[in-house]
């Protein structure tokens, strides 16, 4: 069940979230047992650090340019771009700059 989102209108993800100064905002979308969606802004410097996740988890940039580690491996992705990071696969995000992604998780 969809959550925080509005139903049957056009949507721009991006729009779901704001920057925040020295922040990392996300906003759930989708949290049950089998799947997870959560759009995030990530303020220029700001990071999520290294983790591993139950599921894997797929990102899709919605604007700017993140910096997505998985493993021994480093990706940067821009606007457009998606990364699949495997379940189990120790990760982190920084942002190269100010950006927002979609991150979906399925368990």
């Amino acid at each position: 069940m969809y959550k925080n989102i509005d139903k049957q209108m056009k949507l721009q993800l991006k729009e779901l979230v704001t920057y925040q100064e020295h922040q990392v905002v996300s906003k759930t979308l989708v949290q049950n047992e089998a799947v997870s969606m959560t759009i995030f802004s990530f303020d220029k410097g700001e990071e999520i650090s290294t983790h591993a996740s139950g599921g894997d988890a797929m990102v899709t940039v919605l604007e700017g340019t993140g910096r997505f580690t998985v493993g021994e491996q480093v990706f940067a992705l821009q606007e457009g771009e998606t990364l699949i990071m495997p379940k189990g696969i120790p990760h982190a995000v920084y942002g190269q700059e100010r950006f927002k992604m979609q991150l979906i998780v399925s368990f």
